[in-house]
């Protein structure tokens, strides 16, 4: 049983509940998640399955797709509704307008400060745990990217947002320095995410649901297969001869890939090597560039990760 299951996390859970479900129903040996959601977070959570959990380190790049509602005029020491209130303004009012203008300040490469209370470690230690002893440790600002941000309704003094954003993007954070840019301070109160890289709401089961659809022999119809289970460029099916030599991970040269058409690459994309139709074999980095196209000699493919059963 080896491929992705996209689960319909539910609010109150954590991703290591959600994984520790998945694992015991479906009685694997090996599962794990991509993309951590916090308790209050519901939505898109890939869980890898077996031989799949090789392929979260290729699906990292992809781009994310929420909704978050936020509270303006509170802050929190958590930047969510489940912390305590540690700042708050009454009084105030702002227009959509208003609004509008602040975030486009958000659009496009931004710096931030992850919250303090996060799974990130520190000198070996989770923040959330050195939070709750009572340190403040400085955190670094990380650069991130807001491909969309969209003003969807204001219901004062909730505001939602549809957002898409890169590998990194704290929405708790997002909110809490839209809400300081305002001039009044904010809060996430929802967040639901409806897209993580390739992975979307509509392919998502709810944890309720597996044993149901293993009483009924049905949960391999829901598993993604490895081969489509993978953030890529392309794909090429190879031949047993070069199948060994990926195995053995050794690279490859234009006359290991009789037929196998590589002018979609750049170099340092990825693409997957398929043995037959549908069995996923390794995922190859192109070392394609003027030259490599010029000389025959060069190899062309490097081999990132070789899979099995």
């Amino acid at each position: 049983m080896n491929g992705v299951l996209v689960i319909d996390k539910p609010k109150g859970w954590t991703s290591h509940d959600v994984v520790a479900r998945v694992r015991k129903v479906l009685r694997v040996k090996k599962a794990g998640h991509g993309g951590t959601l916090d308790p209050l977070a519901t939505g898109v959570l890939p869980v890898y399955l077996n031989e799949g959990t090789k392929l979260v380190p290729f699906n990292q790049e992809g781009t994310k797709d929420y909704v978050a509602t936020m509270k303006l005029g509170q802050e929190t020491e958590t930047l969510d509704a489940e912390g305590k209130v540690v700042a708050e303004k009454h009084g105030f009012s702002l227009t959509r307008d208003e609004i509008e203008e602040v975030l486009g300040r958000f659009r496009g490469p931004i710096r931030q400060v992850p919250p303090l209370f996060s799974a990130i470690k520190q000198g070996g230690i989770p923040l959330y745990k050195r939070a709750r002893a009572g340190e403040k440790p400085e955190l670094p600002e990380r650069e991130t990217i807001i491909h969309s941000l969209v003003l969807k309704e204001v219901s004062f003094p909730l505001a939602t947002l549809a957002i898409t954003c890169g590998r990194g993007t704290y929405i708790r954070s997002l909110c809490a320095d839209i809400g300081r840019a305002l001039g009044c301070g904010a809060h996430l109160t929802e967040l639901r995410r409806y897209r993580s890289g390739k992975f979307s709401i509509d392919q998502a089961l709810n944890v309720e649901e597996l044993p149901g659809l293993i009483e009924k022999e049905k949960i391999r119809e829901r598993i993604i297969p490895m081969k489509d289970g993978v953030d890529v460029a392309g794909a090429i099916a190879v031949e047993e001869k070069t199948a060994v030599m990926v195995r053995q991970g050794r690279s490859l040269f234009f006359q290991d890939l009789p037929g196998g058409d590589l002018s979609f690459l750049k170099k340092g994309q990825r693409l997957s090597l398929l043995q037959g139709p549908n069995k996923l074999l390794a995922i190859a980095e192109s070392l394609l560039d003027e030259e490599t196209g010029l000389a025959k000699d060069l190899p062309v493919l490097r081999i990132r990760r070789v899979f099995h059963g």
